[in-house]
């Protein structure tokens, strides 16, 4: 483990100063580190990198991201530079100035871009469907524009456990096909790769770590302030699964990552055709 710097000591005291001093808190922090530590380990996220810049939206999840990883970096445990990012999207009563003057009193380098996709979405999304496919994909653009000129290897967001299960089984019963998303993954263009790092974490532990740690949340007006979303019905779902059969969700992540194309459909996957009974078996 690397020494960790004075000004490095001082980002961490003040990032974790609102943080309880209590076993509880200490066994959660561990938890998720261990968790990314694996992702990170299991993914191989680390081969080549020396600079990312992190997807900072001003929510739970993104938060937490940045003060792991900033954990993590400090302990000496990942050896890359990171660079916080928020892309001002140009939403009614965003409040500017939390994330600026958030980051820069805790001394953490970042950017803070404008651009109005908002009204983009507004306009092109028909009245009554859900904006989050084509925000998505406008924002994704802009951070890798973003990362390409801040000279970073990886975009690195903050989606967790049950964001990949919900998408799973978005994909299963509307898109009719086995997907999920990537803990990593390289871009079309091939010159950045997308790192989920808290692939393994659980949401329902990022929250209790958000609110120990009393971060300066931002919600989200666009998105976010839609009902009835396809997402929301498979967090219900996962919800109440996890509820009646404790351990279901983590036994699922596990399962994704196991999969025998054999027992599948997929011939794309597996030659069915070259199946044949050995000459032994015929005696």
């Amino acid at each position: 483990m690397e020494e960790a710097t004075p000004e490095f000591d001082g980002v961490l005291k003040k990032l974790f100063h609102l943080a309880p001093d209590s076993v509880s808190f200490n066994k959660l922090r561990k938890r998720l580190l261990r968790q990314i530590r694996q992702a990170l380990d299991d993914f191989d996220m680390l081969k080549g990198q020396k600079r990312w810049l992190i997807g900072l939206s001003g929510g739970k999840d993104s938060y937490s991201l940045l003060a792991l990883l900033l954990d993590l970096q400090w302990r000496g445990l990942l050896p890359v530079e990171l660079v916080a990012c928020n892309l001002d999207q140009g939403q009614p009563n965003f409040p500017k100035h939390i994330l600026p003057d958030y980051l820069t009193a805790l001394g953490i380098r970042h950017r803070i871009e404008y651009r109005d996709t908002y009204s983009v979405v507004k306009e092109k999304v028909p009245e009554g469907a859900t904006y989050c496919s084509l925000c998505s994909r406008l924002r994704r653009g802009n951070l890798y524009r973003i990362a390409r000129e801040e000279g970073c290897d990886a975009l690195v967001l903050g989606h967790h456990r049950d964001d990949i299960l919900e998408t799973f089984f978005m994909n299963l019963f509307h898109g009719g096909r086995l997907a999920a998303m990537p803990a990593k993954l390289l871009n079309d263009e091939g010159d950045l790769f997308v790192l989920r790092p808290m692939s393994y974490c659980a949401e329902e532990d990022l929250s209790k770590f958000s609110a120990a740690m009393q971060f300066p949340i931002i919600p989200c007006d666009l998105c976010g302030s839609q009902d009835g979303l396809q997402r929301n019905a498979m967090k219900a779902m996962l919800t109440t699964m996890e509820t009646q059969m404790p351990g279901r969700k983590d036994r699922m992540i596990r399962a994704l990552g196991h999969v025998n194309p054999s027992h599948l459909l997929d011939p794309k996957l597996f030659d069915f055709s070259s199946l044949a009974p050995s000459e032994n078996s015929l005696l």
